[in-house]
């Protein structure tokens, strides 16, 4: 019969603090006796995740006698480093550094001292998987948030790649929860990095409604204040570097023919019958029914006859304009003619200066998307610097 000292692993984490298979025991001639019994120890450790999946732990495995203080049983350290050639690499954790150290304590509930002796042991989780399945989409996901700014508004999807980024981000969080350690101590690094994802779509989503509402603005909704004038159609752009097309050159009339905006109409007691015969006599009596208006330029002269046909004879500059009594009526055709003309050009000019107020809302708009994709570009980069920063400090990286 062979005594067998009651040696327990105090901070046992399932309730079997004996070896539980009994193995024979060598014994020697000099009263040495040798026992190495197969056993596995399931200990309790205190782990910090702040910076999980970059974390470090340190945990310790404290030996000792239950029952013998240290007048009746010993502990010796053999070794004060853990020998590891039979140990077999976890595919989670790596092992940095384990070493033991011999204790002696006094209990408040005993007179005595007992000896024990603790093993600590470094060990570091491997992050590859962590870093494929969490960190990698997180950061896809902040990159198409970035893009929502750079999707035009005249597309109308920005919304919809807005919502479906925050759709795609909360399933993901949905699927994740049963890998990221449940805490309350502290939230881990990942789990910042989720919450500030989060929060960087959702304030997309924000800006983007209030961006689709600028480029929708109209002369007839909103007048434009003139800081907004200044600031982001003249200031903001050059510092954005931001180039705006010029207009297109209005379309100028021949320099031989200008048309004036006002116009008068003389009267005559020309009878149909005098008509008549005008038209008859048009070719020989050219110069006699001559009609001015007062829209032509100097360097031409517009010939008008009474039926309504207008030619055009280039005069020199030194020839000069025909008498007043020679001009006639134009004909009521040819009048409300002139007056549509006038109306489409009173409209077109109305819809040009109101076109013109709708691209400076639109240009407005994508200055706006223009600040808020650099800011965001930045915040992205800074959010993921801070991701790697700490732990990359703590040495864990």
């Amino acid at each position: 019969m062979i005594w067998i000292p009651d040696i327990v692993l105090y901070n046992n984490a399932d309730g079997e603090f004996a070896v539980t298979h009994m193995t024979k025991a060598h014994l020697f001639f000099t009263g040495t006796v040798h026992w190495v019994p197969p056993a596995i120890y399931k200990s309790s450790c205190s782990i910090d995740v702040t910076f999980f999946p970059f974390d470090q732990q340190n945990c310790k495995m404290k030996f000792g006698s239950w029952t013998y203080d240290k007048a009746k049983i010993d502990l010796e350290q053999m070794e004060r480093t853990v020998d590891l050639k039979d140990y077999w690499e976890s595919g989670e954790w790596a092992i940095i550094n384990a070493t033991g150290t011999y204790n002696s304590k006094k209990y408040d509930c005993c007179a005595e001292i007992y000896p024990d002796v603790t093993y600590y042991f470094v060990i570091r989780r491997l992050p590859l998987f962590y870093t494929i399945n969490l960190i990698i989409p997180c950061l896809l996901i902040s990159c198409l948030t970035v893009l929502v700014f750079y999707l035009p508004s005249e597309c109308g999807e920005k919304i919809t790649l807005c919502i479906s980024v925050l759709l795609s981000l909360t399933v993901f969080l949905l699927l994740i929860t049963e890998i990221i350690p449940s805490t309350s101590l502290v939230i881990p690094l990942i789990g910042e990095y989720l919450l500030f994802t989060m929060i960087f779509v959702t304030l997309s989503i924000v800006i983007t409604v209030f961006v689709l509402n600028v480029h929708h603005r109209s002369p007839s909704t909103h007048n434009m204040p003139n800081w907004v004038r200044v600031a982001l159609l003249g200031r903001v752009p050059r510092w954005l570097m931001m180039n705006r097309p010029l207009p297109p050159m209005e379309l100028h009339g021949s320099p031989g023919l200008k048309l004036s905006p006002t116009y008068h109409w003389l009267e005559t007691n020309m009878d149909a019958e005098e008509r008549e015969e005008t038209e008859e006599e048009e070719e020989e009596e050219e110069d006699e029914n001559i009609c001015m208006c007062a829209g032509l330029s100097d360097s031409s002269v517009g010939v008008l006859y009474g039926h309504g046909s207008l030619h055009l004879r280039a005069m020199g500059p030194e020839a000069k304009a025909p008498s007043q009594a020679s001009e006639i009526l134009l004909s009521p055709q040819i009048q409300k003619a002139l007056e549509g003309v006038h109306y489409i050009a009173d409209h077109l000019r109305s819809e040009d200066a109101d076109s013109s107020v709708k691209e400076d809302w639109k240009y407005v708009a994508m200055v706006v998307d223009r600040i808020f994709l650099w800011l965001f570009i930045i915040v992205c980069f800074l959010g993921t610097i801070g991701l790697f920063l700490p732990p990359f400090l703590a040495g864990m990286i």
